[in-house]
């Protein structure tokens, strides 16, 4: 599908300050202005901010409660049941509040609930079990500000509910719990909303270790891994705690982590957001999406290398059943979008079946979401009850319009990018209906072409090792600083286009006109069914990342294409 390149425009004075004042290249000043960051001091917290300079804990609504609460807990030898999510957030959550509990010298046992058999959030059977087992107080982690009655249950059974969540709020419906820490809150102060789950669970662990000596910094590693794995934004404290959190996986003690760096082929490698979001996230989240999630869990806690060697195995296997799976359904989904999906009505794409996997669905709906560009939600039916997984694009809020269309659903919750929802299955019509509606109030048709934000247009000459190593500062990637987009326009193919693997493509480069003597660039695409592919000869505009790729020893300067536009004979300068 065709994109629109945005070429960002810049103040030339923000950037030759920054330039200047922090002693870099105008190249990365104008990727920094790039992302909003416009003033001195600001760039030099993105670029060197580390976890001394993290917001005061007690900024948050509800924590000096929450601290009280869990103090009388320890010192009265109170069960307490820290309970999450079962994706990589909730799970690494629960991780670390069992870890802080166990070292404050608590009585912690810990609940993740199965996604196909309890569903996600706190449920009135998990309570119900907690109160068998004498807990008196549940701490939540990566859910529970939408258990309104879950909360009445347990408070009915004299456990109090402590609420750690970092979804969206809906604010007439906020739990009656003892303490709920949420930075969506409306009254909270606190100054940055996009913490994971596991960051407002490590502000909670700041809170509670601030008189101690205690190294809390070594779990960096397990929020690092929920935080990317959320898709949060990378900024702020989110930036600080995954730099750092990816240094402390590196040298994790953790047998577990250890062990699933070793099966994931990554041990003694350079790490990057990028490997825990393709790599060790989905090995965690597999065993959440079609197995049990407490076996995660157990490897992020376990002592025993033995033990983290057999379940990383076990999650490494699981992984693979998962992609099966996914592929299948798929190519289920696909043909049900040729069949039933009308684009001109149909702004966003709902579709169900009784046999899919509730597991990966809101996997398959990113896939689908990504080939045609449209918001799309993914519905499996069991027992005539749907339960649905969405993803959106860039300009539709998904939370929003499931808030529009709440009439039809039974349940639901997320935020703009992302949702989950149960419904009737005799409603999933007239949802349908309903989520297009307004979709069609709010979107305009240009809203559905995807669109590439380029940071920066220059000749390849300008590319060199020092900008590569410079550029490496920017890093983590991900949202909110995604690896910076560079195009130059009038490239020669200098040869025929290469396929490599499944779905490469691999070109060799140079500017239009120059000499023969300039250096050869080679360009590669991971994703060619998503360009058109030029022929040898042709001229071209290139929108692209910078890497190095190494071979046989050889390391060489790469471009990794994110598009690629053909030009017309008369465009040809």
């Amino acid at each position: 599908m065709q994109k629109i390149w945005h070429v960002r425009p810049f103040d030339r004075e923000i950037v030759s300050t920054l330039a200047r004042e922090l002693n870099i290249s105008p190249v990365l000043g104008r990727i920094l202005a790039n992302r909003k960051i416009t003033t001195v001091d600001e760039a030099r917290q993105f670029l060197f901010g580390d976890v001394s300079t993290a917001y005061d804990p007690f900024l948050l609504k509800g924590m000096d409660m929450a601290v009280a609460r869990i103090g009388r807990a320890l010192e009265a030898k109170e069960r307490i049941m820290a309970y999450g999510d079962y994706d990589v957030d909730g799970i690494t959550s629960v991780a670390l509040l069992k870890i802080i509990m166990d070292e404050l010298g608590g009585d912690c046992i810990t609940y993740i609930p199965n996604r196909l058999d309890e569903g996600y959030g706190l449920n009135v059977e998990a309570i119900k079990f907690a109160h068998s087992k004498g807990v008196k107080l549940i701490i939540t982690a990566d859910c529970g500000i939408d258990a309104y009655e879950e909360v009445v249950c347990a408070n009915s059974l004299g456990i109090d509910v402590i609420i750690t969540d970092h979804h969206a709020v809906k604010k007439e419906l906020i739990p009656p719990a003892l303490s709920v820490i949420n930075p969506h809150q409306h009254d909270c102060a606190y100054p940055f909303k996009h913490l994971a789950g596991v960051g407002v669970v490590y502000k909670l662990s700041q809170a509670l270790m601030k008189r101690r000596f205690y190294p809390l910094e070594q779990h960096l590693d397990l929020v690092a891994l929920g935080t990317v794995s959320d898709i949060v934004p990378q900024h702020s404290e989110n930036r600080i705690f995954t730099k750092r959190g990816i240094e402390e996986i590196r040298k994790s003690q953790k047998p577990g982590i250890q062990s699933l760096l070793a099966v994931s082929g990554l041990k003694d490698r350079a790490l990057s957001t990028s490997h825990i979001g393709f790599a060790l996230g989905p090995r965690i989240n597999a065993m959440g999406r079609i197995g049990s999630p407490e076996i995660a869990l157990d490897l992020l806690l376990t002592d025993n290398k033995l033990e983290a060697d057999r379940i990383a195995g076990i999650l490494n296997r699981e992984n693979t059943g998962r992609q099966k799976i996914e592929a299948d359904i798929l190519e289920a989904a696909l043909a049900k979008v040729e069949r039933e999906v009308n684009f001109k009505d149909h702004r966003v794409i709902v579709l169900s079946d009784e046999g899919w996997h509730a597991g990966v669905i809101g996997i398959v709906a990113s896939r689908i979401q990504e080939r045609y560009y449209r918001p799309t939600i993914m519905i499996t039916v069991q027992n005539g009850v749907g339960k649905g997984s969405g993803r959106s694009i860039d300009k539709f809020n998904l939370f929003n319009a499931l808030q529009a269309s709440r009439d039809s659903l039974i349940d639901f919750g997320g935020h703009e990018a992302a949702c989950g929802l149960s419904i009737d299955m005799k409603n999933i019509d007239v949802f349908r209906e309903k989520i297009n509606d307004y979709a069609r109030q709010v979107m305009r048709d240009t809203d559905f072409v995807p669109s590439l934000d380029v940071d920066i247009e220059m000749p390849l000459a300008a590319i060199n090792q020092q900008l590569i190593d410079e550029l490496d500062i920017l890093e983590p990637f991900g949202p909110g600083n995604p690896r910076p987009v560079f195009s130059t326009p009038n490239i020669t193919l200098q040869d025929e286009p290469r396929y490599v693997g499944k779905n490469g493509v691999k070109v060799w480069i140079r500017n239009r006109g120059s000499l023969r003597t300039q250096p050869v660039c080679e360009a590669i695409s991971f994703k060619r069914n998503a360009m058109t592919i030029p022929n040898r000869g042709d001229t071209v505009d290139l929108a692209y990342t910078l890497g190095l790729n190494t071979w046989q020893g050889i390391t060489s300067i790469q471009l990794e294409l994110k598009d690629l536009r053909i030009c017309t004979p008369s465009a040809v300068q």
